[in-house]
């Protein structure tokens, strides 16, 4: 999933339509609706990252809270490494690492296969 179309369904979920949820953010409803459609790259502030995240009621740390970060990092990775499935499928992985929690054993034996392998 794309970081616009997680914002989307996150929005929609949150009973919020383009126009309100551009007008609790302070933001241009077309320059957002290119962002939720690919065409524009996603915010890189953490600041405004929280504050889409608390616009959607997403809990801080939660699983979606989460998604919404990572994705917004995977559109940042340069494409030569985006076009490899088994690097993308260890991004989770990845980024759980970084925010310091610990993955399973066998994630991390994966990851560091995989990394070797690059």
């Amino acid at each position: 999933m794309t970081f616009g179309a997680f914002i989307k369904d996150a929005r929609i979920k949150a009973g919020l339509t383009l126009r309100g949820f551009c007008r609790l953010m302070n933001v241009d409803p077309g320059n957002w609706s290119k962002i939720e459609r690919g065409l524009l790259p996603p915010p890189k502030s953490k600041k405004v990252l929280k504050e889409i995240a608390a616009a959607l009621k997403l809990g801080e740390y939660s699983d979606e809270w989460h998604a919404l970060f990572d994705l917004a990092s995977i559109s940042f990775i340069p494409t030569e490494l985006m076009d490899d499935q088994t690097v993308v499928e260890k991004l989770p992985v990845f980024f759980r690492t970084l925010r310091g929690e610990k993955p399973a054993r066998e994630e991390l034996e994966n990851l560091i296969k995989k990394i070797r392998q690059s």
